[in-house]
């Protein structure tokens, strides 16, 4: 299992954290974390009175626990307790902790937000809106994002109709879409443009963005006249849809004499965009 190491702060302290590849999932090192919020001089023993106590209690974050290397202060690798994101706020609502505090307002305060966003779905595309702006995107790119999740929401929607599953079988369909109009598959154009747990279309260009909703598009409009009625039909239009995305893809690249898909990201977009402006104030 492939892995990039990184350091997560929390305020002044520092978090061990490990990437899992495979998994596209970042584990922090509990301990660490129960160190922090409890400010215990023996975190080791706070996490295991507290782990029997959860076990005890049947909970899913001692059941799904996992443990791996991590490298201690004495420079050597030991096995340590860690947890992923959704895991850590369990953790976290588990310890009675003023630092812990913020972090249960904060899980609060994002539930009651969807809760409005379900009851009124036109909350949620001004927050997206205004999060978009905020990360400094400007407003013809968001405008495009906002279409692109419109027509990804078509297909989904065409797809439960034909009874395909959430998750895993979304997660295949949604591969064979991509690799047949970028030649890549979801995870690889996530690395070509050096991303981990990012949203892929958050980092994709305008012209990325309207291939990958024809290719949603016209795979969704397939599957209204087609009606497959397995998932291995389904994958077969799926094919098809992204297909002729990708002869698109493969005509302007003909014409321009330049690739489409770029390891170009928003990251870098907004690097560069933010350097221009700084280079304008000083002249």
């Amino acid at each position: 299992m492939k892995k990039d190491t990184a350091i997560k702060l929390f305020e002044e302290n520092k978090v061990r954290s490990l990437w899992d590849d495979e998994a596209e999932k970042w584990y922090f090192s509990i301990v660490d974390v129960v160190a922090i919020l409890t400010e215990s001089l023996t975190p080791n023993n706070y996490w295991k009175v507290l782990k029997s106590r959860l076990k005890k209690e049947g909970s899913e974050l001692v059941t799904n626990c996992n443990q791996l290397k991590m490298q201690s202060s004495d420079g050597k690798f030991y096995k340590t307790d860690v947890a992923d994101t959704e895991q850590l706020f369990r953790l976290i609502q588990s310890i009675p902790s003023p630092k812990a505090e913020p972090f249960k307002v904060w899980i609060a305060k994002v539930a009651r937000e969807r809760i409005d966003e379900i009851e009124d779905p036109e909350i949620g595309i001004d927050r997206l809106m205004e999060t978009y702006l905020r990360k400094g995107y400007s407003k013809e790119w968001i405008n495009q994002r906002l279409k692109s999740i419109e027509v990804r929401k078509e297909l989904t929607d065409e797809w439960d109709e034909r009874g395909i599953k959430k998750g895993q079988e979304y997660a295949v369909l949604t591969d064979e879409i991509t690799k047949a109009w970028s030649g890549f598959s979801v995870k690889d154009y996530k690395k070509h443009k050096d991303l981990k747990k990012e949203n892929l279309q958050d980092h994709m260009t305008n012209l990325e963005l309207v291939l990958n909703m024809l290719a949603e598009a016209t795979t969704s409009e397939i599957s209204k006249e087609k009606k497959p009625k397995t998932f291995a039909e389904s994958k077969i239009i799926a094919n098809q849809g992204g297909t002729i995305a990708g002869n698109t893809r493969k005509e302007i690249e003909e014409k321009t004499g330049k690739k489409v898909v770029s390891e170009i990201s928003a990251k870098n977009l907004l690097s560069n965009k933010n350097k221009q402006l700084k280079s304008m104030d000083k002249n």
